[in-house]
């Protein structure tokens, strides 16, 4: 098979290429946008770190009894949030949920705009699709790499890495909430004179609403699934105590932040679940 292998498609030189020439030509634009991230992951890191954590879980308990109305799911995010500040991650968690955050504005400010676009035009999400699935399947360190080159070390490039990782969960299911509106709903707002937009935001928003927070948590969950991969480019948070006790090889160290990430998750997850009497 070596006459095979001596014609290898130019794979890697082509990447190469292309990332030279937005090194040389886009320096700008990536040094903008960093600078434009970076303040504001600072701005949400001061807001969770300025007031005391004590504040912060009445806070927290308190959106979760607003989104939620159940003593029960308040119960599991205080235990869960005093359980992080008992372990003494309370930092390490700030600094995580920072870009957590930060992440999912960035993916539901891009994955929304799509999803519908793409609902709205098949033709859109047929060319998006693919692209999705790479975004998913390619291994997180490939692309990693660029990230790194361009905006070099810190969180930028964990958010960037976070972000293209965690965004195809968006853009999915706003599509498939906004495409399995009820025809007999869409075609009623068009007999009455909606426009397009008033369609969109009266009659197909409303019905994708629950599959839009569903989008939501599972951002959530694949960005929190990335906080050891951008400890490795410099973001901090709680990815540092697991390659710390990885590299020490102490198993206390990686027991406690690994069920302090669980704790977090469980907490995100909780105050963000779809009520179900608002899939009815």
């Amino acid at each position: 098979m070596e006459w095979l292998t001596a014609y290898k498609l130019p794979i890697g030189d082509s990447a190469e290429a292309i990332v030279d020439w937005l090194k040389t030509n886009g320096a700008g634009f990536f040094d903008s946008l960093a600078s434009a991230l970076d303040t504001l992951i600072d701005a949400v890191l001061w807001l969770l770190q300025s007031p005391p954590p004590i504040v912060l879980i009445v806070i927290f308990v308190a959106l979760t009894w607003a989104l939620q109305k159940s003593w029960k799911k308040c119960l599991i995010v205080a235990l869960g949030m005093l359980f992080i500040l008992n372990q003494d991650y309370w930092e390490d968690t700030t600094e995580t949920l920072s870009l957590i955050l930060v992440s999912c504005i960035v993916c539901m400010g891009i994955g929304v705009p799509l999803g519908i676009l793409a609902a709205r035009k098949r033709w859109v999400y047929s060319g998006l699709e693919p692209v999705l699935d790479l975004m998913q399947t390619l291994p997180t360190f490939v692309y990693l790499i660029p990230a790194v080159i361009f905006f070099g070390l810190g969180a930028v490039p964990g958010l960037i890495a976070t972000v293209i990782f965690a965004l195809p969960a968006s853009i999915r299911l706003t599509y498939l909430g906004i495409a399995s509106t009820p025809t007999a709903l869409s075609e009623a707002a068009t007999a009455f004179g909606a426009t397009p937009m008033q369609r969109l935001w009266k009659v197909e928003l409303p019905s994708a609403f629950p599959q839009i927070m569903v989008g939501l948590n599972q951002t959530i969950m694949l960005s929190l699934s990335m906080v050891v991969i951008a400890t490795l480019v410099g973001a901090g948070g709680l990815g540092t105590p697991v390659l710390n006790g990885l590299n020490r090889m102490k198993p206390d160290l990686g027991f406690e932040s690994g069920f302090v990430i669980v704790a977090l998750a469980t907490v995100l997850r909780v105050m963000l679940e779809v009520r179900k009497e608002s899939t009815q």
